[in-house]
């Protein structure tokens, strides 16, 4: 049988690349998008590959719904599907709310709330039509419980989950499932400048996360296994209150 097909955006670095090393693991040919990291993509690329699996690199801009379409569109008729879709790409800019210029706000909207848009439509289109698909966000903790200095990206991570609920309703008769991740302090460089100590007092596993425990998540919403589960948000945080 062919590989499945997955996208996942913003897969250079972090969160990303491990869910795309672990969904190549598991069998997928895999689509490493990605805006402007080009090197950082192609080592992402070349690690699945020298597992053993298989992937491409997809570069365009998620926050660009202009750019979105015609990329699925390529997608869909190079390789006639795509099965798995992770919607993994994001950015943090932060500031008190009083001091956020209106840029601020929206550059990291359009990135990490728009995105889910701009590329879910599309793709859920032809998943709807072949009557099978998985879509797995990755939100954040903060999108559910906010954190000071965070409204514009707690903003987006609390929307992505209000829609990730309600596409999960629309598509659920189609066989798509749709689910998301909301991890906690995880070591990536967007967790890399936060003060250690105050952050791990609040964790009760007294540590931050690994990319690869968020992946492992991602795989198994993204496999056969989870057909039965849609709508649903799963924490990654270490026994962080939400």
């Amino acid at each position: 049988m062919d590989k499945k097909i997955a996208l996942v955006t913003g897969a250079s670095r972090g969160i990303g690349r491990a869910v795309a090393a672990a969904l190549a693991a598991s069998g997928c040919h895999v689509l490493i998008n990605y805006r402007s990291r080009q090197p950082e993509a192609a080592e992402t690329l070349a690690r699945i590959q020298h597992a053993g699996g298989s992937g491409e690199l997809y570069p365009f801009d998620v926050a660009d719904v202009a750019a979105c379409g015609p990329a699925v569109a390529g997608i869909i008729q190079t390789h006639k599907r795509i099965d798995v879709l992770v919607n993994n790409a994001g950015i943090r800019h932060d500031s008190l709310m009083v001091f956020m210029p209106a840029e601020q706000w929206s550059q990291v909207i359009a990135t990490n709330l728009n995105s889910f848009f701009n590329v879910t439509q599309p793709v859920v289109k032809q998943m709807a039509l072949q009557r099978r698909g998985r879509i797995v966000t990755i939100a954040s903790t903060a999108g559910q419980t906010g954190v000071e200095g965070q409204t514009n990206y707690a903003a987006a991570k609390a929307g992505v989950i209000g829609a990730s609920k309600a596409l999960a309703r629309e598509v659920a008769k189609r066989g798509v499932t749709v689910n998301v991740l909301a991890p906690g302090f995880i070591e990536t460089d967007m967790t890399a400048g936060l003060p250690r100590a105050p952050l791990l007092a609040q964790i009760p596993a007294g540590r931050f996360g690994q990319p690869e425990e968020v992946a492992a998540a991602a795989v198994f919403l993204c496999s056969e296994a989870a057909g039965y589960i849609t709508g649903a948000v799963l924490n990654i945080n270490g026994g962080v209150y939400t």
